[in-house]
């Protein structure tokens, strides 16, 4: 059975997609089997696919209600799955959810982006009340402007949501746009910063799940 790792926040604009490629391709670079879900019903995973001519991962789109299901059709044969999830649709986050073994909530260090995040993390904590706290859900903080104070205090503003939040993060890094935009990932430069900072995020979220440090 396929490790799903579900990246959700119903705010647009929180490095959702972004990470959900980077995080695809650097478990496929440990010689991972990887399939990328495209939950969103605007298909930007999908666009970014086109754009590499399918040649970094198998990228499907699932965007329905149905999405549990769906998955257990399509992910036969491969060791992750990951659900990049749509905006501002409450039944495919709640569907998304339940089809996730690990739910990340990228969130940006800004208050409109804390407090977006509430009705996302009331679905998540809905779901793990009747299923003995499952998934696990942690935050992690993208786009980290450096040096700033609003990016230090972002751990305590979460810290009411009572989720754990990711040591490794994301920061503002011209790579994530560039590459994105040409079908890439930031592994391109494997040894930037950016493909450090993705591959932190993978060894902490191999971590989590229990499957050790690989790569």
């Amino acid at each position: 059975m396929a490790t799903v790792i579900a990246i959700l926040n119903q705010k647009g604009g929180s490095g959702k997609t972004t990470i959900a490629s980077n995080l695809a391709h650097a478990l496929s670079l440990d010689k991972h089997k990887v399939l990328v879900v495209d939950s969103d019903p605007q298909g930007s995973l999908r666009d970014w696919n086109e754009a590499n001519d399918a040649e970094i991962l198998p990228v499907v789109g699932l965007d329905r209600e149905t999405l549990p299901k769906d998955l257990k059709a399509v992910s036969g044969g491969y060791d992750f799955v990951i659900i990049d999830g749509a905006p501002q649709i409450a039944k495919m986050s709640a569907a998304a959810v339940k089809a996730a073994d690990l739910v990340i909530i990228p969130v940006q260090p800004s208050p409109y982006d804390i407090w977006a995040c509430a009705d996302l993390v009331d679905i998540v904590t809905a779901r793990q009340e009747v299923t003995d706290g499952k998934p696990p859900t942690y935050f992690l903080i993208s786009r980290v402007i450096k040096n700033t104070k609003l990016s230090s205090e972002i751990k305590t503003a979460l810290a009411e949501y009572e989720l754990p939040v990711l040591k490794a993060a994301t920061t503002q890094r011209v790579a994530y746009p560039t590459t994105a935009s040409e079908g890439l990932t930031v592994f391109k430069d494997p040894n930037s910063e950016a493909a450090k900072e993705i591959s932190a995020i993978k060894t902490e979220i191999l971590e989590v799940l229990g499957h050790g440090i690989t790569g």
